[in-house]
This record gives C-alpha cells, structure tokens and sequence, in this order.
C-alpha cells in the first residue's frame, strides 16, 4: 500500500483545560479566615495570569463547569509548553487550590493544516505574510479567547477501525472531507466561535475542540448537524464534554457563595474591589492611559478570530477555509461568601473637578465625556516612578465596563493621578486601589458637567464640545450620527487605482464570503474620477479588521481611510432620488468650494455605487477630528442638510472609518 500523505502543520501557542472540582465539605468547614485567604490568593492567580504577568504573551480565562464532572476550568495559552508546567505548579502553592481536586486536564497546540489549495499556498511559502490569509492563519495560531458566556471543550480522535479508517484514506479523500465538513461549520460564523489545538502525542486524543457561544442551543445545533457528515458518521470518536460559563477572577467570592454570576447587576459586585491591583504588568502608555471610552466589556462580537470553516485546519470536524444587587455582592470579610473587605477610600469631593482636569490636558468629548466622574491624586512621587504601578492599575480597571481611564499627568512639576469612571460609585471602589500609588498625599474627586465658564475658560482649559452634544446637532438637522462616537457600524474603506470594472469582479467574490457572517453588513464599489473605492461595513470593529486583511489584497489599493497622520473622519452615505442626483452632484461641487477654505480640511471626494448610481460615498479627509467636527456645526453644514431633505431618498448615514 502507497503511503499516505499528512497535511502540512504549524503550530502555535500551547493550551492547557484545566478542570478542578471543589471540595465543598472542607470549604464549608474552614475558618473565615483561611477562606478569606483562598479567596484572596485565586483572585491574585487567575487576575495575574489573565494579564499574561508570568509569560511574554498568550491567553487565560476561567469558567464555570455545569455538571458532575468539575466545578471551573481554566483556560491557559501560552507560548511553551514551559509556561504551562510553571502556571500548574505556581496555581498549587495558592491557598485556594488546597480547597480544590484536578479532574480532568487536557494538554494540547494551537495547529493550522493544509488541506485547502489556499491554505497549501501559505505552508509552500508562496504567500505574503501581511496577506489576509496570513495573518488569518496566524490569528487562529494566536487566538483571542471571546467573551462569549458559555464554553464547550471537547477531545476527539479520528476513528482507526479496518473499514474506518481516516489515516488509511488518500489525501484528495481527507481534503474532501474537510472542505464539506467546513461548509456546514460557514453557516454558524458569528453564532459560534471556535479553537482547534492538535495533541498527537500530547495528550490521550488527537485534538482538542473548545466551542463558544452566547447561545449554547447554537452548539447544539451545529454539532448535530456535522454528526450526519460522513467525517463525523464515519470518522470521529469523541471524548467527554466540559460546558461552562465565563466568569471574571473577581466572581470567584460568588462562585464560591453559589451566587449567579457574571455578577453584574449591581455597581459592588462589578467593580475591582476583589483585588483589582494585582493585575497586569503590560506596557505603560508613556503616562498618557487609555484615552475616550474604549470600555472593556462583555462583548463577544471583536474576539475569537475562529469561525468553524475556517482556513488553516485539519483532521477535526470543523474544517476548510474562507476569508437583587446585594444579595449577589460577596463584600466584607464576614459574608459567607468568604470576599474580601471593602477596599474603597474616603477622599473629598469637590465641584471643580472639569477645571481640575482641564488643567491636566483633559477634555469632554476626548478623553471623558459629560457625566463622567473623576478622581485626582496628587502624588509626591516623580511621574515616571509610578507610571508602571498606574499603567498596572489602568489594565485591571479596564475589565470594568464603568472604567473610561486612569493615567499619570503633571503640572507645574506637580504629579497627578487621575481616574475617570462613568459612575460615583465605581469610583469609590477604585479609590481604595489609587492611594496604595507611592507618594500619595491629595485626594479629591467630583463629577465631569459641563463647564460654567468662569476661571477655567480664563486659562484656555475649557472643555470641548461633547460627542454627545454634536450627535444632538446633527439629529436635530436629520442626518443620523449613530452610537456615542458616530459610528453604529464599523467601515473600511480602501482606495484603488484600478477601474472599478475589474474591483467589481473581485469584490464580488469576497462579498459572497462575507456574507456568510452575521457581522457583515455590506461590501460595495464606489466610483470617482481619480479612484475607485470599496467601502465595507461590519458590525463589529475585530470583524472589520479580520475583512481589512482581504481588502487591502485587492488590485491597484493605493491607500486606506485613516492611515498615517490626519484624521479620516468619515463616509457619508446618501441616496438620491433619481429625479435629483444631478443636483444633487452640483451641490456637492459648491459644498466643495467651501471646504477648500476650510482650516484643516485635505481632501473630500464623492463617488457612486457602480450597481447603483444614486447611492453616493464622500469621504472626507481633516488635519484633525476637532476641524471636521467644525464643519459639522457650520452654517454651510447646516444649510446643505436642510437643502437635503428634499432630495434625498431616505437619512444620511454617518460613520467614522475604522
């Protein structure tokens, strides 16, 4: 008999499901304290090895277990199998594992396979690596673990009898297999996220499968469906199922108390008073901290870059390639939860907080918004002292949805710490956090209203207008502004010197595979004189990057919305009644003229839909977001919108170009 051919392989991190029972008897039996210590140090563990403290990349999240056969898993990705070892051993000096019993474990390697003509391409080394294929593979080599509630791990092997035999069936029959395997696991992308990790010789099985999903019926569905595939009919084997729900190291008091958790119906048991300060030894911003409100959050939609039918994979079923608040709050060192005590610190609220801040280079609309509430430390300590300690403190505050920024600023050769968070009492909590910063010596904090003129005007620190007050404007001359900062979708939009004849073949290629996610909203080609642009729009800001590889492949792509300095502020998106395009293209030439004499404006172009030429792109290009939102709040703005309505056959829609 000829001998069969394996797919290519690579490799990336390594994965460790760790499955731990709790024993119930003994924690229940144990004194406040010893509980209150367990607590204490699995919150420091599991916040610690979220932030990737102990290794120079990777993954960890932790999950509760339905059922008999544990109680938590815990996730770990890491670049060596070395990193692994360590975080086993550095989890059973905690006090917390004592209370703990290892029932299942599983050891495997993030893995992509050739099996497809595409993915072939990548291991013979005939594509680029910042293609899109690429950088997909390794996205899945490197995933990000979704937010998605629940998990589902499972092993599984390929079945090895005398008439079922998958290593003993010709690669074009395995390749096959896969590719209509894939087409089955396509129809659940957005719905179900995956990560598939090799373990011949690791492990029991051949391959670790672990599922996600904010509806575990969607995982139902899907492996029922892939059940009556001859892979799976045929060919699999599986091994037992672990399903779970995602809970925040913070939860564990809760876990432990048999509280619901996430436990996020109220601000206590939301906020980092479960040892908040123990997390992340990332990279400090050079003292400038998170900036607006990219708030962490819940959210599956950005994260695990793996849908089932994805490219890359291999002798796995889903393979083939295509582009009451206090009752659940564990506070205070008596609850029978065993949490931790209050941590919060006492500081003196003041009324000039705007001006406090705005004296610090902070601004509404930019860096918080009006409602906010903010914390200023003053410290005796030099800046770059404490820059790490409050580069450390940003990171864990930022898996709390209240969190805006905290971030080091100077003034007058004074240090300041400040804290921005969308509600009084997150703020409370965080403050127990702030005063452990070396040197602290004021305290103070107030709400972020607007400026009452005054003093702070005087010094040239008044506020910005807020994003909230220019979608009221804009709402109020009819043109949808969106979501807090304009966008209710994400777009990319990229230019081409191509003709859009030939990107019009292209891109409806790559719209077929878009399509197939729920994420996607549309993909079109817009034609102007000079050049030719497609514009797609996401639901999702990592589904718009993950689509922005694949884009940037197309033909002729000279340049992409937002790239270096400058700011692409938007696309606006008209449809014109057909009796009015022509007047509508010759307003367009006036607002024009008023635009070249605009300060920091560069360039704006209109273009139209080649499938439909009254559906019309501008895109506009500013030195800065503060010079386009001038034009938004500018009589000539205004005018032309009012002169709109008549034309146009339904709202503009604005988005900001991702």
């Amino acid at each position: 008999m000829d001998k069969r051919k394996p797919p290519a392989t690579e490799e990336g991190w390594y994965a460790l499901h760790d499955c731990r029972s709790i024993d119930w008897d003994a924690w229940r039996e144990a004194p406040q304290r010893v509980r209150d210590r367990a607590l204490s140090e699995g919150i420091d563990f599991l916040e610690a090895y979220e932030a990737v403290e102990d290794a120079d990349e990777g993954q960890t999240a932790v999950y509760t277990v339905m059922g008999h056969k544990a109680d938590i898993m815990i996730l770990h990705l890491r670049p060596t199998m070395g990193d692994l070892d360590a975080a086993e051993r550095h989890f059973e000096q905690t006090e917390f594992a004592a209370f703990t019993e290892r029932e299942y474990s599983y050891l495997s390697v993030t893995e992509a396979s050739g099996y497809t003509e595409k993915s072939r391409e990548y291991f013979e080394g005939e594509v680029d690596d910042d293609s899109g294929l690429a950088q997909y593979i390794q996205a899945r080599l490197h995933p990000d673990l979704p937010d998605d509630e629940f998990v589902c791990f499972y092993p599984m092997s390929k079945r090895r009898q005398p008439e079922q035999n998958w290593y003993d069936t010709a690669f074009e029959e395995r390749a096959a297999h896969i590719k209509r395997h894939g087409d089955i696991g396509r129809g659940y992308g957005g719905d179900v996220n995956q990560m598939i990790a090799g373990s011949i010789g690791f492990d029991d099985w051949e391959w670790g499968i672990t599922l996600w999903s904010d509806d575990m019926r969607n995982i139902k569905e899907l492996l029922t469906e892939m059940r009556f595939d001859p892979s799976s009919s045929k060919y699999a084997e599986f091994g037992p199922f672990y399903v779970g729900r995602k809970f925040a190291p913070a939860d564990l008091p809760a876990v432990l108390a048999g509280q619901r958790v996430p436990t996020d119906s109220g601000p206590t048991a939301a906020e980092p008073d479960a040892g908040a300060a123990t997390a992340s030894a990332a990279e400090h911003d050079g003292g400038q901290g998170a900036s607006a409100h990219g708030h962490a959050g819940g959210d599956a939609e950005g994260h695990g870059n793996a849908h089932p039918g994805s490219a890359g994979q291999g002798d796995h079923p889903h393979a083939e390639d295509a582009p009451d608040e206090d009752a659940d709050h564990p506070s205070g060192s008596g609850g029978s939860s065993g949490g931790r005590p209050d941590v919060s610190a006492d500081f003196e609220e003041v009324d000039d907080a705007v001006q406090r801040v705005g004296r610090l280079g902070m601004v509404e609309g930019e860096d918080y918004d009006a409602g906010d509430y903010a914390l200023v430390f003053r410290s005796s300590a030099d800046a770059e002292d404490i820059v790490d300690d409050v580069s450390d403190l940003a990171e864990s505050f930022d898996h709390y949805d209240r969190h805006v920024t905290t971030t080091v600023r100077a003034d007058s050769g004074q240090t300041h710490v400040v804290s921005v968070w969308t509600a009084k009492d997150a703020a409370e909590t965080a403050a127990g956090f702030l005063t452990d910063i070396d040197g602290i010596e004021e305290t103070v904090g107030g709400p972020l209203g607007a400026s009452d003129g005054g003093d702070s005007e005087d010094r040239g620190h008044g506020p910005a207008e807020s994003s909230q007050s220019i979608r009221d404007q804009l709402e109020a001359e009819g043109v949808y502004a969106g979501k807090p900062h304009g966008e209710d979708v994400y777009a990319l939009v990229v230019y081409s010197e191509a003709d859009a004849e030939t990107l019009d073949g292209e891109v409806a290629d790559l719209r077929s595979a878009f399509d197939r996610y729920d994420t996607h909203v549309r993909t079109t080609v817009y034609g102007g004189d000079d050049l030719a642009a497609v514009a797609s729009l996401w639901e999702t800001e990592d589904a718009a990057e993950t689509a922005s590889g694949y884009l940037t492949d197309l033909p002729g792509v000279v340049g992409r919305a937002g790239e270096g300095d400058g700011f692409g502020t938007m696309g606006m998106f008209y449809t014109v009644k057909p009796e009015h395009r022509e007047d509508f293209v010759e307003k367009f030439a006036t607002v024009g003229d008023l635009l070249e004499e605009m300060d920091g404006h560069r360039e704006t172009s209109l273009l139209a839909n080649t499938d439909d030429e009254n559906d019309m792109f501008i895109a506009s290009q500013w030195d800065s977001k503060d010079d386009a939102m001038a034009f938004f709040r500018s009589d000539a703005f205004s005018d032309t919108v009012s002169w709109g309505r008549d034309v146009l056959a339904d709202r503009p829609r604005h988005v900001f170009l991702a």
